[in-house]
Order: structure tokens, then C-alpha cells, then sequence
């Protein structure tokens, strides 16, 4: 069985996660080219830099010797006059290494990210998932999630 933790992301793993950026953001630019600019990634080097350090948007990585996937995450914290009080962790992006499908890699880190929430008082954890998206969609629900809220489009 292959070592492996799952931990934060460091300033250090900033060339790697840039590479699965690229390979997560390929499978939206080619279902969504419309939306989506084939070629490139959702964050800069700059922007890792800063995320990496903020405690409120934490990134974990899959690392066996080698990152093999990434969970982006970020507290949202719910108020208002109508709403209950609550934190939910959201997972701004989930990425497995193309070549490390199929090997718990994604299940893996989608039961840290349960745990981290829990550990943090969180209500909930929440995601969105884009509709093009099937084995993402599969995925999400073989993990348990279930639909929230949808999000509906009319291209004009």
C-alpha cells in the first residue's frame, strides 16, 4: 500500500498545484469553451502564494513523494435576518492527477476535508460542480453529497 499523507499545502508545493490547475481547468475549457480559455488556469503563481498563507482559505494536498491531488477550501460564514448562524467549508476546487484516478486519491482527501470541517465547527461542507461535468458529478455523489441549490443559465 502506498505511504502517503494528506497535509496543507506549503509555498514549496506552489509548481505542482500549478500543474493540476492546468489539468482541472482543461476539463472545464473543453466542456464549456465558452466559458472557459483553453490554455489556462484558474489562479496565478501570485495568487497561490497569498492563499497558501491565509488560514481562512486552507489548500490540502494528496502527497505520496509526488502531489497527486488538492482540495481548495474556503469558510464561508452564513448571518443575516433571515438566515441561522451558521459556517459552512466549501471546497473551491477538487483535483486528482489524471494518472492517480481510480486510486482513492479524490475519496481521500474528501474525507480530510470532512474532518478538518468538523474539527472547525463547521455546519456543513459545500461545493459546486458544473453540469458538463459527469464524473465529477458521480464522484460527489458516491461520497454522499447530495443538491443543495442549483444554478440555472439561458445563453443568450
Amino acid at each position: 500500500m502506498e505511504e502517503f499523507t494528506v497535509r496543507r499545502a506549503e509555498q514549496r508545493d506552489i509548481p505542482r498545484i500549478t500543474e493540476l490547475l492546468y489539468q482541472v481547468h482543461k476539463v472545464h475549457s473543453d466542456k464549456r469553451p465558452d466559458l472557459f480559455k483553453p490554455g489556462s488556469k484558474k489562479y496565478t503563481e501570485d495568487e497561490l502564494r497569498v492563499i497558501i498563507a491565509d488560514d481562512e482559505r486552507p489548500i490540502f494536498v494528496y502527497d505520496s513523494g509526488e502531489i497527486k491531488g488538492y482540495a481548495f477550501c474556503i469558510f464561508e460564514r452564513h448571518s443575516g435576518e433571515s438566515l441561522v448562524h451558521y459556517t459552512s467549508l466549501y471546497i473551491d476546487d477538487l483535483c486528482v492527477d489524471e494518472k492517480s484516478r481510480g486510486q482513492h486519491v479524490g475519496r481521500t482527501l474528501y474525507e480530510y476535508v470532512l474532518k478538518f470541517a468538523k474539527e472547525h465547527g463547521c455546519y456543513n461542507v459545500t461545493l459546486n460542480v458544473w453540469e458538463c461535468n459527469e464524473g465529477a458529478k458521480k464522484f460527489y455523489e458516491k461520497c454522499g453529497l447530495s443538491v443543495q441549490k442549483i444554478g440555472m443559465e439561458k445563453i443568450l
